[in-house]
């Protein structure tokens, strides 16, 4: 599984605390920071909920660890957008329990609030239990149809209430767009990833590189 790493200003020193637990769990890796570097530009939980989203529904990444201050306005940001599933994960049992029931593709980490005392630790084993289970089995095992069926009709109905990727771009601020893809690895991460790419994704990355 290819995952990225994507937290905002408030919470970059925490940022490589995120990393080294997520390198434990034996995935791939790419860090697009912030990492709480001087003269990195700085960028907002709206701006790494865009950077999450436009990975994802590029087919760059299969999974995407966000987080902030205290984990809501990721969450908040990045479920604007079309196929993206996102869970609010304070701890190992949640991470456990979201990738059964709910089997998303992003979530959202609390990088200020209640981080303390071995809050590195805490990390390791979020990482540790969501990536022990396999993705939309089910839990309890009685309630596998029931969820699955719930999944499949919240994909629907996120299809019927969003724009589509492509139409989004479309309708972005352009300068908006420049200041999110001229950030520090971004791009060069989505040009690597081009290759292989799916043939739906492909008009994004040709409207992409348009900018």
């Amino acid at each position: 599984m290819k995952i990225a790493i994507v937290t905002e200003s408030s919470s970059a020193a925490k940022n490589s605390m995120v990393e080294a637990a997520l390198n434990k769990t034996g995935h791939e890796i790419i860090n697009l920071g912030m990492y709480g570097v001087d003269g990195e530009p700085a960028v907002s939980y709206i701006d790494t909920g865009f950077m999450g989203a436009l990975l994802l529904n590029t087919g760059c990444v299969d999974f995407v660890v966000g987080g902030c201050g205290t984990g809501q306005g990721f969450v908040n940001a990045i479920v604007q957008y079309p196929g993206v599933v996102c869970g609010l994960i304070s701890e190992p049992l949640d991470a456990w329990l979201y990738g059964q029931i709910n089997g998303g593709n992003s979530i959202s980490l609390a990088l200020n609030k209640g981080f303390g005392w071995a809050g590195d630790v805490n990390l390791e084993f979020i990482f540790e239990k969501l990536f022990s289970v396999e993705f939309g089995t089910g839990y309890p095992a009685h309630r596998k149809e029931v969820q699955a069926g719930a999944r499949k009709q919240l994909a629907a109905v996120s299809e019927l209430t969003h724009l589509s990727f492509a139409e989004i771009l479309g309708r972005m601020d352009r300068e908006y767009l420049k200041k999110i893809l001229s950030y520090p690895g971004l791009k060069e991460a989505m040009e690597k990833s081009a290759d292989g790419t799916l043939a739906s994704t492909k008009a994004l990355f040709t409207l992409i590189n348009t900018l």
